[in-house]
């Protein structure tokens, strides 16, 4: 909802844009077990997602999590069950390198379906960074 859906409006930009053979598109929704199958049978996944940090509105951050701890605290309202997948995943010993790019937002919309324009702003500099990883990381 609102600018918590900025991983859902990514999305919807890339399917219009002409990506590499090797590169599926997937929308999480809202993260939990039932994606387990896709991070231990990819080498390499690109994530996206809201968080509220301290950072203005519409800035775009990308981390490399190695484990659950270094997600995002404020990774949008299912990081619980992303950092319990995460963590799961680790158990069964095959987790893949993960690149999360954050776009920080500053309140939950829980009534809205469009993004802020300071968020919606932030959408082609997130698919910048989608495809410079995946020329340099995923090719």
């Amino acid at each position: 909802m609102g600018d918590e859906g900025v991983g859902v409006h990514t999305i919807k930009a890339l399917e219009e844009k002409v990506l590499p053979e090797n590169v599926d598109l997937l929308d999480g929704g809202t993260g939990g077990f039932h994606l387990m199958a896709y991070f231990q049978e990819y080498e390499n996944v690109i994530m996206v997602d809201a968080t509220m940090d301290k950072n203005p509105t519409g800035t775009v951050s990308v981390i490399e999590p190695k484990f659950a701890s270094d997600f995002p605290k404020s990774l949008g309202a299912h990081d619980i069950g992303l950092k319990d997948m995460i963590e799961s995943i680790t158990i069964l010993g095959k987790l893949p390198k993960i690149y999360l790019i954050t776009v920080t937002i500053d309140s939950i919309q829980a009534m809205k379906m469009e993004l802020s324009p300071r968020v919606k702003s932030a959408i082609p500099e997130v698919i910048r960074k989608i495809n410079n990883l995946i020329s340099e990381v995923i090719e």
